[in-house]
């Protein structure tokens, strides 16, 4: 579906939510913002995932990241639906905003719409999730069906990945969780690469004796 992507400036929209209308770039301004959407309340995967943001909201919080939910009825229905979440994950509170969009109108905006899960208004939200760098621009994506559940595992490891590349010329190698080492870029030469990473690095010895693949911690 084309719309919202990677490198894309998030829109400017202004939102109504479970804590009050809000414009996006003065919420998102400043901070990693991950915004995700959900195909409809009192629906039991999405339960389930706003419980786990709930439950993960101090990590994301630690980490100086907002949270910004999203799903296509009203805000009174919003309401009702936080005491579930909250029963279904006891001891963990819905502290963020929940967008509201009965008209579906924000989802085509935002690019969170399944095409091929409907009701009688129209499509419902996909479980998107874009994920906001403090330029307003989209960082990363997931779009998931309305039939698979998100892991909050996964999205908290992207979010450090993503911030650990933004502060060192490196990038996360597959599987990379916090605390393991990370490759330099390839477009930081060795001698560069002595002077930017005083702990040291590691080259690979690979048979095209290349030597592109450095590993190093920070």
């Amino acid at each position: 579906m084309p719309g919202l992507t990677i490198g894309d400036t998030i829109p400017d929209l202004d939102v109504q939510t479970t804590q009050g209308r809000i414009k996006l770039h003065p919420f998102c301004a400043k901070a990693w913002t991950i915004l995700f959407s959900h195909p409809g309340d009192f629906t039991p995967v999405c339960t389930t995932e706003l419980g786990k943001m709930a439950e993960y909201s101090s990590e994301f919080s630690q980490r100086g990241v907002k949270l910004l939910g999203l799903s296509c009825d009203d805000v009174e229905s919003h309401k009702e639906w936080i005491k579930d979440i909250e029963a279904y994950t006891p001891g963990c509170k819905v502290n963020y905003p929940i967008i509201s969009d009965p008209e579906r109108e924000i989802i085509k905006k935002l690019n969170m719409v399944d095409p091929d899960e409907k009701d009688s208004t129209g499509n419902l939200p996909s479980r998107a999730l874009h994920i906001v760098g403090p330029d307003l621009k989209i960082k990363l994506s997931f779009l998931y069906p309305a039939t698979t559940g998100r892991n909050m595992d996964e999205v908290l490891r992207v979010i450090e990945s993503l911030q650990k590349a933004s502060k060192f010329k490196v990038a996360t190698p597959a599987n990379w969780k916090a605390g393991d080492p990370v490759v330099i870029s390839p477009t930081v030469t060795n001698d560069q690469a002595k002077d930017m990473f005083s702990q040291g690095f590691k080259t690979v010895d690979l048979p095209s004796k290349k030597e592109y693949l450095r590993f190093t911690n920070v």
